[in-house]
């Protein structure tokens, strides 16, 4: 399994994406509730946004629903990364990173604040497809 950031998701909605996709890549993918409220929020309306919303929701979904102590992990995440001088500037990829971690799962993401997560906590953080 791997957890797909909302970065990722938006390059391959956007068609461009760095690496290629294999079916069976397709198969080892979940998502969690802060990445279905990101990646929905951003689609254009219209037949291939409802199609992708629906194949979307059928990904399985990690930490539904979230318990507390993931909110209370999310937090210390923010608040070690900030005694060392990162600041993270999503809530939500502290959230992401929570779940991912708990759940023993790396998170597949292009975006900085999961690469700087990795480096104080027990996130695996991958930026290339995963293999």
């Amino acid at each position: 399994m791997i957890l797909v950031d909302t970065s990722i998701w938006i390059e391959l909605l956007a068609a461009k994406p760095r690496n290629a996709i294999r079916e069976e890549d397709l198969l080892r993918f979940v998502t969690c509730g802060p990445v279905v409220q990101e990646v929905l929020q951003g689609l254009r309306p219209g037949l291939q946004s409802d199609a992708f919303r629906t194949a979307f929701l059928a990904i399985p979904v990690l930490g539904d629903p979230l318990p507390l102590r993931l909110y209370v992990s999310a937090a210390e995440i923010y608040r070690l990364g900030r005694r060392r001088g990162i600041t993270i500037r999503s809530s939500a990829d502290c959230l992401i990173a929570a779940i991912a971690i708990d759940h023993g799962v790396p998170v597949w993401h292009r975006d900085r604040d999961f690469s700087a997560i990795a480096r104080y906590t027990g996130l695996e953080a991958v930026e290339s497809a995963p293999a």
